[in-house]
C-alpha cells in the first residue's frame, strides 16, 4: 500500500514537460497528421453548433443563437489556426482548452433538450483526451471537475424542468442521477486512468530498467529546467565512466557487475547535490546533471569520485574517471554555450580524466567560456592530490 501511495503521489506531482513531447512527435513527423486531425474537430464543432441552433431541441431565442454563433466562429477560427499556424507553445495550448471547455458548458446550458445538452458535454471528453497526452495530470483534474460540474448543472435543470417548455426528464431524479454517473466514468475514471498508463509507460520508457535512474532519453526531457532560458543559476554537467568495468564482468560475472551499477546508482544518488538528476547514460556511463549551490564544481565532482571509490561490500574496487562543465546563468554575460556544447566538454574532461590514468577528477576553473579547461587531478589515498592544471 506504501509502494502504491508513493507511486500515485508521484504521477500527481509529475510535470509533463509540454515541449519535449511536441519535440519528441516532430521527430518522428507525427506533428502533421495531429495537427490536421486535431483541426478537424474544429470543423465538427461548427457543424455541430449550426445544427444545435437549427433543430427545435436546441437553442433558443437570441441568447441562444448568439451562443451558437460564437461557438461556430471560436471552433472556425481553432480550426484555421491548427491548419495554417506551428504547433502552439504550451500557454496558447492550454488557452484554446479554457476556450473549448467554456464555450461547451455554455452552448449545452442553453440548449432545450437537456439530454441533447448532456450528449455536448461528452465532447469534453476530445480536450480531455488532448490534456492526457499532452499536459499533467493536475491540468487534467481540473478538466475532469469542469466536465463533471457542467453534466452536473444541465442533469439538475433536466430535473427542475427549465426552461419552463422543457418537460423531457423534468422530475426524473434517476435519470439526472444516472446521468451524472455517466460522466463520472467517462470523464472521471477513463481519462485519469488513461492518463496513469500513459505516465507509466513513459516513465518505463524513459528509465534504465536496471538501476532505474532515468535513461538518455529520460535525461534529455529534463534539460530543459537546467539550461532553458528561464534558468538563473549555474548548472552543471558531470560524467561519469567506471574504470575497467569490462574486467569487472570477465573476472567476477555479470551478476557482480550489476550489482555494482546497482551500487553507484546509489552512491551517486547520495552524493549528488539537491535537486540533481543522476541518468545512466551508457552501460557503465552515468551523467549527472545540477545547479552548483555555492559549491564549487571541483569539489562537487570530487565527491562524487569519492563515493564510487569508497563503495563498500563489492568483491573488488570500483574506480570511476570524472569530468565536468558549468554553463553559466542566464544572469550573467552570455557565454554562447548550448547544453550539447556542456555536455561535449564534460565528456572530454572525463577523458582527459582516463588519460590520467583513472580514479581522476577534471573539472573546469570558475568559468568554462575561454575554450579551456583546467583539470585537477584527484586520489582516494590518502588525501585527494592535485596536478598542475591543464589546457585542452
Amino acid at each position: 500500500m506504501t509502494n502504491t501511495r508513493a507511486m500515485l503521489q508521484t504521477w500527481w506531482r509529475d510535470s509533463v514537460d509540454y515541449d519535449w513531447v511536441v519535440e519528441t512527435l516532430e521527430s518522428h513527423s507525427a506533428l502533421g497528421p495531429l495537427k490536421v486531425a486535431i483541426g478537424a474537430g474544429g470543423i465538427v464543432m461548427v457543424a455541430i453548433a449550426m445544427l444545435t441552433a437549427s433543430t427545435q431541441a436546441g437553442a433558443a431565442g437570441p441568447v441562444g443563437h448568439a451562443l451558437c454563433g460564437i461557438g461556430a466562429v471560436l471552433a472556425g477560427l481553432f480550426t484555421l489556426r491548427w491548419w495554417l499556424l506551428p504547433w502552439p507553445r504550451e500557454a496558447e495550448s492550454l488557452m484554446w482548452i479554457v476556450l473549448l471547455d467554456v464555450g461547451i458548458a455554455a452552448n449545452a446550458v442553453v440548449v432545450q433538450n437537456r439530454l441533447l445538452g448532456v450528449l455536448g458535454i461528452i465532447l469534453m471528453l476530445s480536450t480531455g483526451g488532448y490534456v492526457t497526452v499532452f499536459h499533467g495530470p493536475r491540468i487534467l483534474a481540473l478538466n475532469t471537475g469542469w466536465t463533471l460540474l457542467s453534466i452536473t448543472v444541465v442533469s439538475t435543470l433536466m430535473i427542475l424542468g427549465t426552461p419552463a417548455d422543457t418537460e423531457l426528464g423534468k422530475g426524473d431524479f434517476a435519470l439526472g442521477v444516472a446521468v451524472v454517473l455517466v460522466g463520472v466514468v467517462a470523464a472521471g475514471l477513463v481519462l485519469p486512468m488513461v492518463h496513469f498508463c500513459h505516465w507509466l509507460l513513459r516513465l518505463d520508457s524513459l528509465s534504465d530498467p536496471l538501476t532505474t535512474l532515468p535513461n538518455r532519453r529520460g535525461l534529455d526531457c529534463q534539460l530543459r529546467r537546467f539550461f532553458g532560458p528561464d534558468s538563473r543559476r549555474d548548472a552543471y554537467v558531470v560524467a561519469v565512466d567506471l574504470d575497467q568495468f569490462t574486467s569487472v564482468n570477465a573476472a567476477f560475472g555479470h551478476a557482480v557487475g550489476d550489482e555494482v551499477l546497482l551500487r553507484t546508482a546509489e552512491s551517486l544518488r547520495a552524493a549528488a547535490l539537491p535537486g540533481a538528476v543522476i541518468a545512466r547514460t551508457g552501460g557503465d556511463e552515468f551523467t549527472v546533471v545540477g545547479y552548483l549551490r555555492g559549491q564549487s564544481i571541483s569539489v562537487t565532482a570530487e565527491r562524487l569520485r569519492h563515493a564510487i571509490a569508497t563503495m563498500p561490500g563489492l568483491p573488488t574496487t570500483v574506480t570511476a574517471s570524472v569530468g565536468a562543465a558549468v554553463a553559466e546563468s542566464a544572469r550573467k554575460p552570455r557565454t554562447g554555450l548550448s547544453y550539447r556544447t556542456v555536455f561535449c566538454r564534460s565528456d572530454a574532461a572525463m577523458f582527459q580524466a582516463k588519460q590520467l590514468g583513472g580514479n581522476a577528477v577534471v573539472a573546469p576553473g570558475l568559468t568554462i567560456d575561454t575554450g579551456s579547461v583546467s583539470g585537477s587531478r584527484a586520489r582516494t589515498a590518502p588525501q585527494p592530490q592535485t596536478e598542475s592544471a591543464r589546457n585542452r
